[in-house]
């Protein structure tokens, strides 16, 4: 029953997501088109495809917390004994849970107070953006309570209950005791919840809410709906909307078999030499992360069309995991790479800078791992 109301929510999740995505794409688009073009911009589609991006995103960490695919640190956790694993990953759902419960209401508070105002384009309520935070919200936590009635022993369920639930008790009663510890509880909440939120397994976005949640509201008078409206100017830059395209660049690279035929040319020209295959793998995430700038599909595209050659060739798979990772990380910093444009939209850092000064870090960790394998 659990996972036929799961399907269910998902597939109305989902749709609509991928729906955003071609909706941003063609908004996008047209915005081009009718600047560079026709010399007639369309005063809306920055605003349109803003609104678009804000939903999407809600929508996507939705989607992320339905399949499990929140990046988060598991080092400690994986090696626990499978019932103590299975504990924790019922504290990491109920963390999410705790910090979803307590943003709720902010959010739909933040949503409230931006009712009255219109948009400048669009002369729209703002309502029509700002909605997107509680319904996000409220979906994420629908969908971790159903995955933890899913996948969690009512023993590991009562058990993480009163560990979360003791946890944010014991701060909220001892909320007095932070207002004299001054730049402490810097140490308390960003070291202590953040760090210690992720080292236990807990999804970084949520462990640094709650650490972030937990500052504001115990050790300063800061108005709680502010994290929403922080959430919402974050996920505001115009600049990110370059996220969803580069991933969508990334899979049609995949689809079309572009990324296939790139990784057999460099194939034909170094398959030959004693480790030719491991430069090609080094080479091909090289060049295909120039031009798609995400690392999932980057992997996608090149381990399938080298790993079986490799394999034939006695090469030892963990190795070939191994190296694939070291690959994903030397590239990151190779425009257009997500990783700068993101850091560039936050620290209000040139992203052409942050483009130009990727990549020749990434050249140099190329060299040094070719110099390795070989």
């Amino acid at each position: 029953m659990l996972a036929r109301v799961d399907n269910a929510l998902g597939w109305l999740v989902e749709v609509p997501a991928a729906v955003l995505v071609v909706a941003d794409i063609v908004v996008l688009l047209a915005g081009v088109v009718a600047r560079f073009a026709l010399h007639s911009p369309l005063v809306w589609s920055d605003e349109l495809a803003s609104i678009l991006f804000l939903w999407l995103a809600m929508f996507g960490s939705v989607v992320a917390l339905r399949r499990g695919e929140h990046m988060r640190m598991t080092a400690i956790v994986a090696r626990l004994s499978p019932g103590n694993r299975a504990l924790m990953e019922a504290v990491a759902t109920c963390a999410c849970l705790a910090f979803l419960a307590m943003v709720l209401g902010p959010a739909w508070e933040h949503a409230r107070d931006e009712a009255d105002i219109t948009t400048p384009a669009l002369e729209i309520s703002n309502l029509w953006r700002e909605i997107a935070m509680p319904i996000g919200i409220a979906l994420m936590g629908t969908f971790a309570l159903l995955r933890l009635l899913r996948e969690a022993s009512a023993r590991h369920i009562a058990t993480a209950l009163m560990l979360v639930g003791g946890i944010c008790a014991a701060f909220w009663f001892g909320r007095n005791a932070f207002e004299d510890l001054g730049r402490l509880n810097l140490v308390i909440f960003f070291v202590g919840v953040a760090a210690g939120s992720v080292l236990a397994g807990i999804p970084i976005a949520f462990a640094f809410g709650l650490g972030t949640f937990g500052y504001l509201a115990l050790a300063t008078g800061t108005p709680m709906p502010v994290i929403v409206g922080r959430m919402d100017e974050g996920m505001s830059h115009l600049i990110l909307l370059a996220v969803p395209l580069f991933v969508f660049l990334g899979q049609l690279l995949e689809a079309t078999g572009m990324a296939r035929a790139m990784v057999a040319f460099l194939a034909g020209l170094l398959g030959h030499v004693r480790g030719g295959l491991q430069y090609v793998l080094v080479g091909a995430m090289y060049l295909v992360s120039g031009i798609s700038g995400a690392k999932a599909a980057d992997m996608a595209a090149v381990a399938p069309a080298l790993f079986p050659e490799m394999k034939a060739r006695g090469a030892d798979e963990g190795e070939l995991v191994a190296l694939l990772a070291a690959t994903g990380a030397q590239t990151e910093t190779v425009p257009p790479s997500l990783v700068l444009i993101t850091i560039g939209s936050v620290t209000g850092v040139s992203i052409a800078a942050l483009f130009t000064g990727g990549l020749l870090p990434a050249l140099v960790l190329g060299l040094i791992l070719c110099s390795v394998v070989g």
